[in-house]
């Protein structure tokens, strides 16, 4: 696969939450060392321990799967119509166009289903990302996962287009 290969979007298929969780734990572990401790990076990898929960929560969401090369690399899920409840790109395909991939669809997708905005509660070392997109951080957070103390920003970007196609007409 070449270094300018444009991600694939697919839906999320059951068979896909080992590779989607395996994504997730090597995401927290290798790209937020510099934002969280060791014993937050665990605590919040362990959201993953429990298979089926796990697979549950990307099942009961919109979630896409980006490819490089056939191969999943990454996923973002969309909570409701306006809310991005997870975004994760493993770390061998960073600054590969992967995360830009999945929120430009989830943007677009949000947006058909009639939202106005969306938001994210963005971790320390995404939120630089989301607020290249034009997300505004709106409130600061704490959150507790597994006794441990995490901080993450609440984000809002305004949708420029949310209308329904042909819904002005």
């Amino acid at each position: 696969m070449s270094l300018t290969e444009k991600p694939g979007l697919r839906p999320y298929l059951p068979e896909d939450a080992q590779i989607a969780a395996a994504i997730f734990i090597a995401a927290i572990e290798q790209l937020t060392e510099d934002d969280y401790s060791e014993a937050q990076q665990e605590a919040w990898a362990s959201v993953a321990d429990d298979d089926a929960k796990f697979a549950a929560r990307l099942a009961s969401q919109l979630t896409l799967i980006a490819t490089l090369g056939g191969a999943p690399v990454g996923f973002a899920s969309l909570k409701g119509a306006d809310h991005i409840d997870m975004l994760y790109v493993h770390p061998d395909f960073t600054r590969r166009g992967v995360a830009t991939s999945l929120i430009d669809a989830l943007e677009k997708l949000a947006g058909a289903r009639g939202a106005q905005a969306l938001t994210v509660d963005a971790s320390d070392n995404a939120a630089e990302f989301f607020t290249r997109r034009g997300y505004v951080a709106t409130q600061r957070n704490t959150v507790t996962i597994n006794g441990e103390w995490l901080a993450n920003t609440s984000m809002k970007k305004t949708l420029a287009d949310s209308a329904a196609p042909g819904a002005d007409q």
